[in-house]
């Protein structure tokens, strides 16, 4: 059983196992020192999309574009043809286009630093907004995927029905020194480890107190 006895130490384990394994997209990003804006536009350009298929777009676009000026000195159709084949790539670009224009007029080109802010940008719902705080900020924030919410049920820590309902119900109970390495952790593992069908529990590090839930079938 999962609880705040022992979820530091479940957290460890995890953090053991998936030494070696390719790190989210947008911790890519952070790691070799992005702006707060280019985290953010990666971020918004990782929502439906393979991290590879992101990374690579997000390179391209950077290549032309790293401040919200320049991105706006760009055409749309460059900036389409930057970040094909990511998913919604045509929505993406009106976003990207106008939260620059958006930074430029009323933040003078800064990315703020405030849930509120963060959520009326075009394009930027909650988990998106919580990743650009952890991520570009270091600012403690519950970031929740599919990964997060899944794992989070799977293990028995919480029990909830979207990662809207786990978001807030992780707020309550995990101990805020977690939150912001939680989303790196959990999504890193269920890419590799406790994948949504046929998890690998056979090399999963927290098998013994895993209640795995609603898995039918593991290797």
């Amino acid at each position: 059983m999962i609880s705040n006895q022992n979820i530091s130490a479940v957290l460890d384990k995890i953090e053991n196992s998936i030494k070696g394994f390719t790190i989210p997209v947008v911790t890519y990003f952070k790691n070799v020192s992005a702006s707060p804006f280019q985290i953010l536009i990666s971020t918004i350009l990782s929502l439906r999309t393979k991290d590879d298929v992101t990374k690579e777009a997000s390179l391209r676009l950077f290549a032309l574009a790293r401040t919200p000026k320049e991105m706006l000195d760009l055409s749309p159709e460059k900036i389409q043809k930057a970040i094909y084949p990511v998913g919604f790539y045509k929505n993406k670009t009106k976003s990207i286009i106008e939260i620059s224009k958006i930074l430029l007029d009323k933040y003078d080109g800064n990315v703020p630093k405030d849930m509120d802010k963060l959520l009326c940008l075009p394009g930027v719902g909650r988990k998106t907004a919580n990743l650009v705080l952890t991520e570009a900020f270091d600012i403690p924030a519950m970031c929740v995927d599919v990964h997060v919410h899944r794992i989070s049920n799977r293990f028995g820590y919480i029990k909830t029905k979207d990662p809207l309902e786990s978001e807030f119900a992780l707020r309550k109970k995990l101990p805020i020194r977690h939150w912001n390495k939680y989303n790196l952790l959990l999504v890193t593992f269920g890419q590799n480890i406790c994948k949504p069908i046929s998890p690998f529990c056979s090399k999963c590090p927290i098998a013994d107190v895993c209640a795995r839930k609603g898995v039918q079938k593991s290797r």
